[in-house]
């Protein structure tokens, strides 16, 4: 018996029953050891994810860990048994950006596990086996489920290139934030500066790479050679490019709310910063982080606050909004 969360409709979901899924051509069967929640679910569930970026009914779920059950035909043999982790936009692997490794921006439209097929609030996913990652076989699973987001700031940190000696800010300190302060702090920046309203994250970043820790505002702006934004929230953007110095590198990861909320042309004119957005993550991405956490540059483990079964998806989601919350994870195997 296989069981999935399934959201029918905004506001509503059950847990279905049915038989293990099979796996088809050139696909995986996976069963799922770890998914992550994060504000996109909550979304998902509460209806207010843009159109454009969700179908209904689906099960949710797109930062996962698991261990591969069996191959279709057509995929690898070798990965049964193989612990993994998969990328979540599927592609049409024809146009020019798939054909760039960029599949998240793929010109057919948005398709992504999760939101518009089946994810990993369930015991066991199927999905092509060209999406997998295989981790170590002594990988710690519960850690792997954040890889996704890992893989998002990857795009972040890669772009924007910190060198040793630089100087670097993280605008938030959640899970993103988090991800990004261990990313950077393996470059050897000078000074690596994380930017949080919340002073309980203060000790949290500090552990992650952080060499200071500060409330919006209290910051020194305008020199910084690196600027991560990680927190989406009204006034992020322009606070991180604010933060760059000139000639600086800004990257923004959140998506903010109002869609007014503006990063005036001003200061990155007259700075000359070079800014990368970024929206999902692509292979080369999930490469760079799958191996920055088999190498132990990555640990996300210290970030999960909150381990429940499937069937409390619903006390997940709430838990996932609460002050204080890190990654909380739904486990189908815990009883």
């Amino acid at each position: 018996m296989s069981r999935s969360v399934v959201v029918e409709a905004p506001g509503r979901f059950r847990v279905a029953r049915s038989g293990p899924p099979e796996p088809g051509h050139g696909e995986a069967l996976v069963r799922i050891s770890a998914a992550g929640l994060c504000g996109s679910d909550r979304e998902l569930y509460e209806g207010t994810r843009p159109a454009d970026f969700a179908s209904y009914p689906v099960v949710p779920g797109h930062e996962w860990s698991g261990t591969v059950l069996a191959a279709g035909p057509g995929a690898d043999p070798a990965l049964t048994g193989a612990k993994v982790v998969g990328e979540g936009f599927h592609g049409c692997q024809g146009c020019a950006h798939c054909r760039d490794g960029a599949p998240n921006l793929c010109v057919r439209g948005y398709d992504e596990t999760g939101f518009t097929r089946p994810g990993a609030f369930a015991d066991h996913l199927v999905v092509p086996a060209r999406l997998l990652h295989v981790l170590p076989a002594d990988a710690d699973l519960r850690a792997a489920a954040l890889l996704e987001p890992a893989a998002v700031i990857a795009a972040a940190v890669r772009h924007a290139a910190l060198r040793p000696g630089e100087t670097a800010a993280v605008v938030g300190a959640g899970t993103l934030g988090m991800l990004a302060l261990q990313f950077l702090a393996a470059a050897s920046p000078s000074r690596l500066v994380a930017i949080d309203p919340r002073a309980e994250r203060d000790g949290p970043a500090l552990a992650a790479g952080a060499t200071e820790a500060y409330r919006p505002g209290q910051a020194p702006s305008g020199g910084f050679d690196v600027v991560v934004e990680t927190a989406g929230g009204a006034g992020t953007a322009h606070a991180a490019v604010a933060l760059a110095r000139r000639g600086g590198r800004v990257a923004l990861t959140g998506i903010p709310a109002d869609p007014a909320d503006a990063v005036p042309t001003t200061l990155l004119v007259t700075r000359a910063l070079s800014v990368r957005t970024v929206f999902g993550a692509g292979p080369a991405d999930w490469s760079y982080a799958v191996r920055a956490f088999g190498t132990g540059v990555l640990r996300p483990a210290s970030l999960i606050t909150h381990e429940l079964p499937l069937d409390d998806f619903e006390k997940a989601l709430r838990l996932s909004a609460a002050p204080g919350a890190g990654k909380v994870l739904l486990r189908p195997g815990l009883p």
